[in-house]
């Protein structure tokens, strides 16, 4: 089993940056991808970004540019630096990792964009 803790949500303004942390605990070997999505109230939850076992990474067209995905496998974290950030970016962000077979899911953090 995987236990994923994001951390690092809050109230910005727009504009604002924010850094997102994905805590990975437990059979962390079995990992291979990992990825944040997002779900807004009343939306159904999308890919933000994910990013390879080998560091390959990749972005919804709506952040690219303004979110960066990165990893430490040394601290068993999953990061995402999100800058320029605006109000549609309003959003509870989850973290996902994939491998071994299983797929497992973070509870989120709630990030809100507004002035």
């Amino acid at each position: 089993q995987v236990q994923l803790v994001e951390s690092g949500g809050g109230l910005v303004q727009p504009g604002g940056s924010l850094r997102l942390s994905c805590a990975a605990s437990g059979s962390i070997f079995s990992i291979n991808a990992m990825a944040w999505y997002r779900q807004a109230p009343g939306k159904q939850r999308e890919l933000v970004a994910d990013i390879t076992s080998g560091f390959s990474t990749n972005y919804a067209d709506s952040v690219k540019g303004r979110f960066t995905i990165s990893r430490d496998n040394a601290k068993n974290t999953l990061y995402l630096q999100m800058n320029s950030l605006k109000p549609e970016d309003t959003a509870v962000y989850l973290c996902r990792g994939v491998g071994g077979g299983m797929d497992y899911w973070g509870k989120g953090t709630l990030v809100i964009v507004s002035s």
